[in-house]
């Protein structure tokens, strides 16, 4: 079930992609490279916005 019905994130989803932020942020004032976990947050998006637009779809 979406967090609300203007995003496609689910609770567990909006938490993982929260907490990924913060450790980007993280690595970043340190000057550490980040881009694994900009790729990890990326798939989560892209997974829970393909559902959103499967779930839409299948409203038409």
């Amino acid at each position: 079930m979406p967090v609300s019905k203007h995003d496609p994130y689910k609770a567990r989803e909006l938490a993982q992609i929260i907490a990924l932020g913060i450790r980007i942020e993280r690595r970043r004032a340190y000057g550490k490279p980040t881009a694994a976990l900009e790729r990890q947050a990326d798939r989560i998006r892209e997974k829970a916005q393909a559902r959103e637009d499967e779930r839409t779809k299948g409203r038409e």
